[in-house]
């Protein structure tokens, strides 16, 4: 649950108040200073939105320009500096939240995922690195930046059902970078000794790897809030936890495609039965990505595991379901049993190489169990595809004797007996528990009575009990319909 967030103004009638008066007459400076007045009200009591604290500082440094007809030389560079840091105040404001992950992203890729224009970010970087910019440019930087607080903050705040411009969500799609580690890895795997040729290589890639998770972490915020002007201080950790599963999510699922950890190839893919484990040449591929993405990102052992047995569970209750309408091509059933099995042997990879070591973690294999576990219902026959799941319960639980005994109950809860069709004989059973029912009621029933006809001095004829069941043949009248409807006849009447 999101705390309350506090804001300065009492009721947003005082925010739509200080916007009118910034932006309804540009030449009006009286109302400018209303403006700058009531926001620096509102900072002594409490901190200001980054957005209404980059506003104040342009409209004091537009006032200041404003009070001095014809400046001077030493006038005018206190001017482009006054203008300077309000811009590049706002521009880092918005960036440096951002900035997040092990590796740091440029400013401009992140003030482009915010829809800042470009060059407000090229003339930040001038401002603070080269020589100042001209006065005039200056002033149309921050003409250009309050027009787009107007667009970003102030407009969505005042009228939060209204369409606004969305920021970029765009996202670099992740396979490419792994198709390059992969091939990395493959040739240095295939020769040793140009490992040292190509490591540079390698870590650029798993830099840029985990960059695009931070992009990642950026867009899902963005989808959610844009900016994320409604975002208090309470709910940050919860905001980047989920940003963060959110983004290791869509690595994992890029992770599962064909060609990543699983082989394309069913040569490839043959490993032995014991250890239930991924080949040798596939873990020397991934290993090394694996461990980085969970030295940096302690959540990713559990989300890994999570993804692939859902799609175990997808493809094991969606094969049932096509077989119960049509016949599946063996071929294909048999390739994805293979990519199946395969992903099973990266869940016990992962039980048995990591453990959850954050403050409130759980053990892996018993989560594994606790997913698996509701597919394994009593009576629930669910056919050969089953047996990859069988194997990979069997292999997580090796070692732990409390565990092999809640896989040994699983496994003996599903029985194998088929559903049988209807058949007429099958209501002797059903005349017989319905007579007993009605004859127990009947005796009730008839003890009661009586003992009120005693207390009365009335008598009442005992009840017969009302008619069995019947099959309805094809000669019948009945018809399909919905529950609680039955026409005796065919025409409804």
């Amino acid at each position: 649950m999101r705390l309350p967030r506090r804001v300065p103004w009492a009721y947003i009638g005082e925010l739509e108040q200080v916007c009118s008066w910034i932006y309804a007459d540009e030449e009006d400076l009286g109302a400018k200073t209303l403006a700058i007045n009531r926001l620096s009200a509102w900072k002594a009591v409490t901190p200001l939105p980054h957005a209404l604290e980059s506003t104040l500082a342009i409209l004091a440094a537009r006032m200041l320009d404003a009070s001095r007809d014809s400046p001077s030389v030493k006038t005018a560079l206190s001017l482009r500096q006054t203008y300077a840091a309000a811009i590049i105040r706002m521009v880092n404001g918005l960036v440096d939240p951002l900035q997040s992950g092990a590796y740091a992203r440029s400013i401009a890729a992140i003030a482009t995922q915010l829809g800042l224009p470009s060059w407000l970010v090229e003339l930040r970087h001038a401002a603070t690195h080269e020589d100042l910019p001209s006065l005039e440019l200056l002033r149309e930087a921050c003409s250009e930046s309050l027009s787009w607080l107007f667009h970003n903050y102030f407009h969505p705040t005042l009228n939060p059902s209204a369409p606004t411009p969305t920021p970029s969500l765009s996202l670099r799609p992740i396979a490419p970078l792994l198709k390059s580690y992969k091939l990395l890895m493959k040739t240095v795997t295939r020769d040793e000794s140009l490992r040292k040729q190509h490591q540079r290589e390698i870590d650029s890639v798993m830099r840029d790897i985990e960059r695009w998770i931070t992009e990642a972490k950026v867009s899902a915020e963005l989808a959610v809030n844009p900016l994320g002007w409604g975002f208090d201080d309470n709910s940050a950790d919860a905001q980047v936890d989920m940003k963060e599963k959110w983004a290791l999510e869509t690595i994992c699922d890029a992770l599962l495609e064909r060609g990543a950890i699983v082989p394309v190839s069913k040569r490839k893919c043959r490993a032995p039965a014991d250890p239930f484990l991924p080949t040798v040449a596939s873990l020397a591929l991934w290993t090394p990505l694996l461990v980085q993405l969970h030295a940096t990102h302690t959540p990713f052992p559990s989300i890994f595991i999570t993804r692939i047995i859902s799609v175990l569970l997808d493809d094991l209750m969606g094969s049932n379901m096509d077989a119960n309408i049509i016949e599946l091509d063996s071929k294909s059933l048999s390739r994805s049993a293979i990519y199946n099995e395969y992903l099973a042997r990266w869940v016990t990879w992962v039980v048995r190489t990591w453990t959850d070591e954050s403050e409130h973690g759980t053990d892996l294999r018993r989560e594994v169990i606790l997913q698996v576990a509701p597919i394994f219902m009593p009576g629930h026959n669910l056919g050969p595809e089953a047996n990859i799941l069988n194997e990979l319960l069997q292999a997580i639980s090796v070692g732990s004797e409390d565990l092999g005994k809640s896989v040994e109950l699983l496994r003996s809860a599903v029985a194998a007996a088929p559903t049988q069709p209807w058949q007429a004989h099958d209501l002797v059973d059903m005349e017989e528990r319905l007579h007993i029912l009605m004859v127990n009621e009947f005796k009730t029933s008839e003890l009661h009575e009586n003992g009120s006809s005693m207390k009365n001095g009335t008598t009442r004829p005992g009840r017969v009990p009302a008619a069995g069941w019947r099959l309805l043949d094809d000669h019948s009248n009945w018809a399909p319909c919905p529950i609680g409807v039955y026409h005796p006849n065919p025409s409804g009447v």
